[in-house]
């Protein structure tokens, strides 16, 4: 059994975690900073660098205390090396540099996106390589053919905005505040979904990837006509991003072979109602469901920790020279998106 730290703070969430290779979370401390970034309605770069500087170090004393773990006892040290806003990676990977070489331990360089999509093995033992990641989160909307740890085969992802990009957009063109996520479903929950005729981006073409940039752009439309309430409005975005999203997985499905489950991981995988289309949808090709408890949705340590601990056990360490890095797709391989505003 292994037993290995994990850092996060690739965006607005300071991590720590104490995670084993068999799938036992020893602790776990998290601290947000939703009251600082709400004033300007979305996370400020600088702001959030700041944070993670000053509450990194309590927090890691914190798990090694409530877990009465000693540095010392720990096998390796893992930390999240993009992608992410740049000077959030820089905190968290300096950090665990440092615990690295002070204790003579190694460094595991974890890929923030290898963390959302290793997270459902944490919560789910049951569940088995290979199978199909719908990766929905503020910054990336993938869909990825997991195969194994550290090799992963991109099938498709955003031409423009990202699922959770769009939500918080539209949370902040509707005024319901931040983070826009929860406020929309919130809302929604009060609307009618099929009050507004909301676009479907590339439902139905042949071209795999998505798209939300228009989505958007028409909620801004929408509320500008003033022909529309604000709860139908959430209401009919969010029905047009489920059926964004479905439609694009079960094309999907079909080059996945041999995948033994649909999965979805990522802050978005929060929302109820993407997730009970998502389990609709792998019930009628056979295949089980699986995502990970709600808290492990949104960024946390012990999804890093854990992704670290299954690179340890292959043996995959990392030098105390490995780089923050703001982009890194998971997939180098893949084939190049077409569209003014792809994301890697």
């Amino acid at each position: 059994m292994s037993l290995i730290l994990g850092i996060e703070s690739s965006c607005d969430e300071t991590a720590a975690a104490l995670v084993t290779s068999e799938r036992r979370i020893l602790a776990h401390r998290l601290a947000g900073q939703e009251a600082e970034h709400r004033p300007y309605g979305g996370v400020v770069p600088e702001i959030a660098a700041r944070a993670h500087v000053e509450i990194l170090p309590s927090l890691i004393e914190d798990v090694l205390r409530e877990a009465d773990v000693a540095l010392a006892e720990v096998d390796a040290i893992a930390a999240t090396a993009g992608p992410g806003l740049i000077g959030g990676v820089m905190v968290g990977l300096v950090t665990a540099k440092g615990l690295a070489l002070a204790s003579s331990k190694p460094l595991i360089a974890v890929n923030h996106l290898e963390g959302h999509a290793l997270s459902p093995m944490l919560a789910q033992p049951s569940l088995a390589f290979p199978y199909l990641l719908l990766l929905v989160s503020g910054g990336h909307c993938q869909l990825l053919f997991v195969e194994g740890v550290g090799r992963y085969r991109r099938l498709a992802t955003t031409i423009d905005d990202a699922a959770g990009e769009a939500f918080d957009k539209s949370a902040k063109l509707l005024g319901l505040g931040f983070p826009g996520g929860p406020a929309v479903e919130r809302a929604a929950a009060k609307g009618d979904s099929k009050a507004v005729p909301l676009p479907r981006p590339l439902v139905g073409s042949d071209e795999p990837h998505f798209s939300f940039a228009g989505l958007k752009s028409a909620v801004l439309r929408a509320r500008d006509s003033g022909r529309y309430g604000t709860e139908d409005i959430a209401a009919s975005f969010q029905r047009a991003v489920v059926d964004c999203l479905i439609d694009r997985t079960s094309r999907a499905l079909a080059e996945a072979k041999g995948a033994t489950a649909l999965v979805v991981a990522g802050g978005v995988a929060a929302n109820q109602a993407i997730r009970s289309a998502l389990m609709a949808r792998a019930a009628s090709h056979g295949l089980p469901f699986v995502a990970p408890p709600l808290w492990l949705c949104t960024d946390n340590a012990a999804m890093i920790a854990w992704a670290g601990a299954l690179r340890y056990d292959v043996g995959l360490t990392d030098g105390l020279d490995a780089p923050a890095r703001a982009r890194w797709p998971l997939d180098p391989n893949a084939e190049k998106a077409r569209g003014a505003g792809v994301k890697a």
